[in-house]
This record gives structure tokens, C-alpha cells and sequence, in this order.
């Protein structure tokens, strides 16, 4: 199974690109903190023993894979987009933005990008959108890792400023408690305010 995870990456290879990286995100959904996009670039063939899709991993599966990946890797890039600038552009456009920060913050540079979605980003770059990404690049889904876990990080951290919304375990998605949440304490700094379920509560 993981060598068709390759499949994807040797086919850009094959059409004479060298460097592929692989860009996925995390946080489209939440109702509170920042998206955040990684784009992974990995040495042909390195052994990455049961990695997937970050959405089908236990939190201490993703952990793991994420310390790997940060040892393995040849580059990662990191991209994040706050509540406040996702509430001025849209979540489509801020997502788009972090992907390309995520690039941009990559060395060596990459000539090829294999991104996660339906959307490519703003990039002179070769590159390739790849619905359910995750599952068929193995780029893609070590960057899916690392932007789950780099988020999730983000979003314990956020909880000591914010203890009343419970950040630390819902990481800002949009469940029964964090809602009880809100309607009981109303919006904090990091929420996102044009988002159903946030505005009502929005002063």
C-alpha cells in the first residue's frame, strides 16, 4: 500500500521534475484559531511505516509520524493564517494563502507541487490539485500529518489564554461543548467571526 503512495510522486518525476512536494491543510472547519498548511518534501523511498491521511490516524499515531517526518524529511514549510485575516478574505482564500506561505517557506525549492483539494494556488510553479490527495500521495499525506499536528500544538497552547472555551480538546471544532461554550461566554480573540455559530454570539 505505501509503494501506490509513491505513484503520484514518480509519475511527476517520470515527466522530468525533481523536487515534488506535497501540500495538504488543517483547521477549514473550526470555529475558532488559524488554518494551517505544510508542504512536505520527501527523499525518494524513505521508509515511512503506516503513514495515511492524518483524518484516519489516533492523535499518538500522528505524533509519531509527525517526529519522523521533521527527521526524514528534505523540507517542510509551514503557513498560517489567523482568525482575523480568515474573517476579512474567506476560509477558501485564506487556506489558499497559507498553502502558498507554506511553499514559499521551503529550501531547497520545489519544481513540482501536489496539493491536497480541488484548488491550486497562487505559484509560478508546476503543480497539480488532487481531490482526496491525502489517501494517494505520500507527500501529501505526511504534509496532512504535520499541519494537523503543527495546529493541534497551536490550539493547546491557545487554550492557557482561553481556558473557558476548552481549546485544548476540541481544538476549535464546531462541537456541542465548544458551542455551549460560546453561547455561555460569547466570542474571544481568536474566533472566527463571519462563521455561522460565532456571528450570533459576536459583539
Amino acid at each position: 500500500m505505501i509503494s501506490d503512495l509513491w505513484a503520484l510522486e514518480k509519475k511527476a518525476r517520470d515527466m522530468g521534475h525533481q523536487i515534488v512536494a506535497g501540500i495538504d491543510e488543517a483547521g477549514r472547519g473550526p470555529l475558532a484559531g488559524p488554518v494551517v498548511s505544510a508542504a512536505v518534501i520527501l527523499p525518494d523511498g524513505v521508509d515511512l511505516p503506516g503513514i495515511d491521511d492524518s483524518k484516519k490516524l489516533t492523535p499518538a499515531k500522528r505524533n509519531r509520524l509527525y517526529d519522523r517526518l521533521y527527521s526524514v524529511a528534505s523540507a517542510i514549510g509551514i503557513g498560517v493564517v489567523d482568525s482575523a485575516e480568515i474573517d476579512r478574505i474567506n476560509i477558501l482564500q485564506a487556506t489558499l494563502r497559507s498553502m502558498a506561505m507554506a511553499v514559499a517557506n521551503l529550501q531547497p525549492r520545489p519544481d513540482h507541487l501536489l496539493i491536497d483539494g480541488i484548488f491550486t494556488i497562487a505559484s509560478a510553479l508546476s503543480q497539480q490539485a488532487i481531490k482526496k490527495g491525502d489517501s494517494l500521495s505520500i507527500s501529501i499525506a505526511a504534509a496532512s500529518i504535520v499541519a494537523k499536528v503543527t495546529r493541534d500544538r497551536i490550539m493547546t497552547q491557545v487554550d492557557t489564554l482561553f481556558p473557558e472555551f476548552g481549546f485544548c480538546r476540541h481544538k476549535g471544532y464546531p462541537t456541542q461543548t465548544h458551542r455551549a461554550a460560546i453561547m455561555r461566554h460569547g466570542c474571544c480573540a481568536i474566533h472566527r467571526r463571519t462563521f455561522k455559530g460565532v456571528r450570533e454570539y459576536s459583539k
